[in-house]
């Protein structure tokens, strides 16, 4: 199915850094372009979906809550943390409290939940790289940035987690990840799950398009489990993964100009049916047994 929509009329935010925009402002422009949005775009997803999930914000879920709440805790600034003090949830009394706090914009949570995230921040602080990434005195949270793309002309944004506020030397940039399994192993494959790859090359870009860092500007991603002893890991991609998500960057960019012109968001085969082969390794288990 192809989506058409018209150009948002809400006035978009001033090209630069700001430092005091809130979350609700920066995801509701939707004449620029975000990293998240730019992953949208390519395969396995489509244009279509990206224009409908930006026409139609997703309601708050569980899922979300430990996460938001854990970057409240471990970077200072976010949505407010409202206990809901019941056993259980499932009482009129304790979903009337649940949905004022959404409604107030916060998260609700239960005191063992409260408990779990300040544990996690307490862990952050204790880890020696983490906890310097993240220094209080050295930088400040939710930083957003808009800049316009050269060889399209349209409008990119960023939400730095942390923007350092160094005085000289090399950009180091850390982003806050909360995982079920942080290590190595598990973040590798999450960066082609989530297209982290793609998220570290646009925030490098976008620190060198806004003035805060040279071109070795680094991207570095403190992911923490969520089950105790909640541990850290510090985590940099290479050169040649960053060169691929730069490249994957570009081709949603241009997807973006695109549509944003012709008004036209395609879905996954509007005009010709897309033929499929089996999946290699499908392939190579029946082809020597049955041709």
């Amino acid at each position: 199915m192809t989506t058409t929509v018209e150009a948002p009329a809400a006035e978009a935010p001033a090209l630069g850094l700001h430092t005091d925009l809130s979350n609700e402002s920066y995801h509701a422009d939707k004449t620029s372009l975000s990293s998240t949005g730019a992953r949208k775009l390519l395969p396995p997803s489509c244009p279509a979906k990206f224009r409908w999930e930006q026409d139609n914000p997703q309601a708050p879920k569980k899922t979300f809550d430990y996460g938001n709440a854990a970057h409240m805790k471990v970077l200072g600034r976010g949505q407010e943390l409202i206990l809901v003090d019941h056993d259980t949830w499932n009482t009129k009394a304790a979903k009337a409290e649940v949905t004022e706090a959404r409604e107030r914009g916060g998260i609700p949570l239960k005191q063992h939940e409260i408990d779990m995230v300040e544990a996690m921040a307490a862990a952050i602080r204790r880890h020696p790289l983490a906890s310097a990434l993240l220094e209080p005195a050295y930088g400040a949270p939710e930083q957003s940035g808009f800049w316009i793309d050269e060889p399209t002309g349209i409008r990119r944004r960023v939400r730095f987690d942390w923007l350092p506020s160094i005085q000289s030397g090399r950009l180091i940039i850390p982003d806050y990840k909360t995982a079920a399994d942080a290590s190595s192993d598990a973040f590798q494959k999450a960066l082609d799950n989530y297209g982290y790859h793609q998220q570290t090359a646009w925030y490098e870009e976008a620190a060198v398009a806004l003035g805060l860092g040279a071109l070795d500007t680094e991207l570095l991603f403190v992911v923490q489990e969520k089950t105790a002893p909640y541990l850290v890991n510090v985590v940099g991609i290479d050169f040649f993964a960053r060169e691929i998500g730069r490249a994957k960057n570009r081709a949603a960019i241009e997807t973006f100009a695109e549509c944003t012109a012709s008004g036209i968001w395609p879905g996954y085969s509007d005009d010709e049916p897309n033929y499929l082969a089996l999946p290699g390794w499908a392939e190579n288990r029946d082809k020597d047994t049955y041709l």
